[in-house]
């Protein structure tokens, strides 16, 4: 545990075997021994998603369920030892069941399963309020937040953006009520509110949001996925030469990536791709997104699969190659209403509309164009009903506490074409 705290991921892994076959040979009282493995079985999983290896956690996060399964069915005055040293108990058993469901949560969302995230975020949260009636312990308030992280980020991926600014405003409350709590999360609070930004698309709001969150982090995962939503707003205002290079060449994935986590480099290689369709290098976009899809492919980052086929089915339809951009558009199309992600949704919906009228199969075009507009006009609904909301004031906030109070402003800013 404290190698993962400081980072020493190297030396983790051979550690966490040697701890696996301690605890699996270890003859003794029943349980304590289930109550050792889902703590070795904790650290294991959180090693993996630390490293971004949504497909090899599997089998640990799926024996962590079994085995909080068998714990909860245990009384813990069954049996217990007559030496009170032997008593380790790391989490009273409500605690560990909810802190499984937290796991699950964040391999979930890393793998795109964001229905299966939000089931598993209701039963936590559901359970963490009956707990929090008889326990104040500080530690359910720190997993209380980190579902919320985690299910923000999933809302705004699902088109519920007027939902995730709420949930934002709840981790503000939380944070009010202990600073020990604001001090750990306030990084993470300034980065939810600048992918709110990017979302509702207000990019200047979105850079201020992730340049606090780079001045409040030391934390070498967060900050690298920092960079790359900051890296993806310049790309989009297109007038930031000079700091998206310096950006780039910080999480470049060719050589001294920053971090080790599989996912982080997969996304730096996709908004490689992202720059360069933008500049209409082509040839080098596809390489970029080329070697996104083999990592998202092997680790079944669905997310970053679907965004990439898209991209590269885009890269196709400009260079005229029909019959390739549909071969990425369509399992593009397919991935996204499966995760579900409207954005990659709606682009791919007007991909297929414009790549079936270039084909001329005029039924095929009117259908895409009807699923491109029923999107249209969830995602505009959405946007509007979020930026009415009081609380989409916090994207003004980059200093100091959580405001306490939050006044409402006038409405929406941003047109719909700007939007879309």
């Amino acid at each position: 545990m404290l190698l993962l705290m400081e980072r020493k991921l190297q030396e983790v892994h051979p550690l966490l075997t040697l701890c696996g076959q301690i605890v699996e040979t270890w003859q003794g009282n029943p349980i304590q021994k289930e109550s050792l493995r889902v703590f070795f079985l904790v650290l294991q999983v959180t090693h993996y998603l630390d490293a971004g290896q949504v497909k090899s956690v599997k089998p640990c996060l799926k024996q962590l369920q079994q085995c909080i399964q068998t714990i909860s069915t245990l009384h813990d005055d069954e049996i217990l030892p007559s030496n009170s040293a032997d008593l380790f108990h790391w989490l009273p058993k409500e605690h560990m069941c909810v802190l499984v469901y937290l796991v699950t949560v964040m391999h979930s969302m890393q793998a795109g399963y964001l229905e299966k995230a939000q089931k598993y975020t209701d039963k936590a949260l559901m359970q963490l309020e009956k707990l929090k009636m008889l326990d104040c312990s500080p530690i359910l308030s720190s997993f209380q937040v980190i579902l919320l992280e985690h299910i923000i980020m999933c809302r705004l991926v699902t088109g519920h953006k007027a939902t995730a600014l709420q949930e934002i405003s709840q981790v503000c409350q939380l944070c009010q009520q202990s600073p020990r709590l604001f001090s750990n999360h306030a990084a993470q609070l300034h980065t939810l509110l600048g992918l709110y930004c990017i979302s509702v698309n207000c990019m200047d709001n979105a850079e201020a949001q992730f340049t606090t969150a780079l001045r409040l982090t030391t934390h070498q995962e967060l900050w690298t996925f920092i960079v790359t939503n900051l890296a993806s707003v310049y790309i989009r205002e297109g007038n930031r030469h000079q700091e998206l290079y310096s950006l780039l060449e910080r999480i470049n994935p060719d050589h001294n990536f920053p971090v080790s986590s599989h996912c982080l480099r997969a996304a730096a290689f996709y908004i490689r791709g992202l720059l360069s369709f933008f500049q209409g290098r082509y040839n080098e976009a596809k390489r970029f997104l080329r070697e996104t899809l083999k990592m998202s492919n092997a680790e079944d980052l669905n997310r970053l699969t679907a965004c990439s086929l898209v991209l590269l089915g885009h890269i196709f339809y400009v260079l005229g190659n029909h019959r390739e951009s549909n071969n990425m558009v369509v399992p593009a199309m397919q991935l996204a209403s499966k995760i579900p992600d409207m954005s990659v949704q709606l682009w791919s919906s007007a991909l297929l509309k414009d790549l079936n009228k270039a084909c001329g199969n005029s039924m095929d075009a009117h259908e895409a164009a009807q699923m491109h507009q029923n999107f249209s006009q969830q995602l505009l609904q959405d946007h509007i009903a979020a930026c009415s909301l009081p609380e989409h004031n916090l994207i003004s906030w980059t200093d100091g506490p959580p405001p306490v109070q939050i006044q409402a402003q006038n409405g929406p800013t941003t047109s719909l074409a700007s939007l879309l």
